[in-house]
């Protein structure tokens, strides 16, 4: 069964360099819905439950590193067909890859800070939003 839910995270270099607010818009513009926000900095052991998939890669130190370094939004989205509409609004891992107009050629640096983060299924979009929101912060 198709969602319309899913779930994004600006990443600390997005925040940093102080595209939150045009990143956000351009989710907004794109038709979807915000229906929960968090401003947050991520403990490490967080990033490390949040990001356990990639645990044995060689760079996870770096991933965990990174994620950690600052403050982070996450953020609940709505939106019919929000898995695949997101995916190809934040465009390829890597902003060299990425098509004009998306958020990653627009904001990202490099592969490893790619400004944002995208669930990436219906299944792991409902764990990454309920790892960030309780049933009551979400706003539908």
């Amino acid at each position: 069964m198709e969602s319309n839910r899913t779930f994004t995270m600006l990443k600390p270099d997005s925040i940093e360099q102080g595209f939150m607010l045009p990143i956000l818009n351009m989710i907004q513009d794109a038709g979807f819905n915000i229906i929960a926000l968090k401003y947050k900095k991520m403990t490490r052991d967080e990033a490390k439950q949040f990001y356990s998939i990639h645990s044995d890669k060689p760079f996870f130190k770096d991933l965990i590193k990174f994620m950690t370094r600052g403050p982070i939004v996450a953020a609940a989205l709505e939106k019919n067909n929000a898995v695949e509409d997101f995916r190809a609004l934040i465009g390829s891992t890597d902003p060299k890859d990425a098509l004009d107009g998306t958020i990653r050629k627009k904001y990202a640096k490099s592969k490893g800070e790619n400004a944002v983060h995208g669930s990436d299924s219906d299944e792991n979009a409902a764990i990454e939003i309920s790892f960030h929101f309780k049933n009551n912060e979400i706003f539908s």
